[in-house]
């Protein structure tokens, strides 16, 4: 099949990651590279064996070798890229968060719907073979009813208060950033919650150094989580049900293997196989859909990171987290 072919937007740690991940990534090339500064851009290009690089975002998506593009910039930039990247007639993974609220999200797959192009957020964690398993594992009865689902995501940052981070204007804050690894998993695992209660510990920027999340389910079903730039937890994830858990090794939102742990006393652990860093399966997915003429994935659906960024902001509004150059 004919290689879809990628440009990436950032020259960041994100963006390394994923050029990385291309190489594993099926029917996949990464023909160019742009970012605010043309040496960044030269050095990303030389690093990767990149063909194309750009001094600026606007020059990358008007190449005509690029198909679809993948945004690596901060949060606050995610809407003004894609929907530029749209404009051009490029596809777009957008890494998570999509947009940093509700019209920011709907705004992009507006346009993904005028312009027909494929448009998928890059919640990396949703196409990883350890958390497709741990679903299936609980579709199929394997702990019986789920009683609670336990996430943590906290480590101490040592970043000033003018990183991405802890900085509003570029929509700082744990939440978004690591949290949404654990808002994620429980919708994913346990579906949209009946109601939820939320806690944040605001730092002097405004921004969630922690936060902390119930969600509640018909019965006694409950989803407890954490997220902090404060403190240093194992990163680690559990669903318990009725005869045993499912336990998601440090860091469990990568790839990683699983154990199930009876009440019995008994364990079984799953050794999963990972084929490149993990980054390649969502790219896979993009281009499995763009070849298959489809403008959304149907794992990770529009209607999926709609529910996701519409619990987020309902989150953020309990605790008064505000974004002062993005929320009305």
């Amino acid at each position: 099949m004919k290689k879809i072919r990628w440009g990436i937007i950032s020259t960041g740690k994100i963006a390394h990651v994923f050029a990385e991940a291309l190489k594993y990534a099926d029917n996949s090339e990464l023909v160019a590279i742009g970012s605010r500064n043309i040496n960044t851009a030269k050095q990303f290009s030389q690093e990767f064996n990149v063909p194309h690089y750009y001094s600026s975002y606007e020059e990358l998506v008007k190449d005509n070798d690029v198909d679809v593009v993948y945004i690596g910039t901060p949060h606050n930039l995610h809407c003004e890229n894609t929907l530029m990247a749209l404009e051009n007639n490029k596809h777009v993974l957008c890494e998570k968060p999509f947009g940093v609220n509700g019209k920011e999200v709907r705004k992009m797959i507006a346009k993904a719907k005028e312009k027909n192009l494929f448009l998928m957020e890059a919640l990396w964690s949703r196409f990883l073979p350890n958390i497709i398993k741990t679903k299936e594992l609980l579709e199929a009865g394997e702990i019986g009813k789920v009683r609670l689902l336990t996430a943590y995501f906290a480590f101490k940052s040592h970043q000033g208060l003018e990183h991405r981070q802890f900085n509003m204007d570029l929509c700082g804050g744990s939440l978004l950033d690591i949290g949404i690894y654990n808002v994620f998993y429980s919708l994913f695992m346990l579906g949209k919650p009946v109601d939820f209660k939320a806690a944040a510990g605001l730092g002097v920027t405004g921004s969630d150094n922690s936060c902390s999340i119930t969600f509640k389910y018909s019965g006694d079903t409950l989803a407890v989580t954490h997220s902090s730039f404060m403190a240093d937890t194992p990163i680690i994830a559990e669903i318990h049900g009725e005869t045993g858990k499912i336990f998601l090794e440090d860091k469990y939102f990568c790839p990683g293997n699983i154990k199930i742990i009876r009440y019995t006393g008994k364990e079984v652990f799953i050794p999963i196989e990972i084929k490149g860093n993990g980054y390649n399966y969502e790219a896979d997915e993009v281009v499995k859909c763009i070849q298959d003429g489809k403008i959304q994935s149907d794992k990770m659906s529009w209607d999926n990171s709609l529910e996701l960024i519409d619990m987020l902001d309902a989150i953020r509004k309990e605790c008064g987290i505000i974004y002062p150059k993005h929320d009305d």
